[in-house]
């Protein structure tokens, strides 16, 4: 098994690092070339820049087994599709039972984007230390099963 991270701008990525560590799990983080990233742990791929270049990189990557820490629900979709397993920053688990709904509730928030005449979004609420408490449990329990 090997942990894939789609990087860029990732909040959890020390996280996944200690706990692939303490379990002895190989780590990728993917990053482009407008991202700088440093591990004493993980094997670090640099993608050229390009839209979704480094998304696809990751889902060839990405086999039967492994672990993905994404996102992006296309590119948790497809990880699933190859019998990988896919989390969430928010540690919420990408499943086969859930993909589908969150796929559809993504496009039709992106088709009520652009109906409406303001663009401007809110951003994501500060993460916490509760958020990275809640990440950290459900990726061990995630591991953990996939270890079963």
């Amino acid at each position: 098994m090997t942990i894939y991270v789609d990087a860029d701008a990732c909040p959890v990525v020390r996280i996944v690092e200690k706990v692939a560590k303490e379990m002895s799990i190989p780590v990728t983080l993917l990053c482009d070339t407008n991202h700088v990233l440093h591990s004493d742990y993980s094997d670090i791929k640099i993608i050229g820049a390009g839209a979704d270049a480094v998304d696809f990189a990751l889902v060839n990557l990405a086999k039967k087994g492994d672990a993905v820490v994404t996102q992006d629900y296309g590119v948790a979709a497809m990880a699933l599709g190859k019998g990988a397993y896919a989390i969430h920053q928010s540690g919420k688990w990408y499943t086969n039972d859930n993909i589908d709904q969150m796929l559809m509730e993504r496009h039709l928030a992106k088709k009520a984007r652009r109906a409406s005449s303001k663009n401007h979004m809110k951003g994501p609420k500060k993460r916490t230390t509760e958020d990275d408490e809640r990440f950290e449990e459900s990726f061990r329990r995630m591991l953990e099963k996939a270890n079963m």
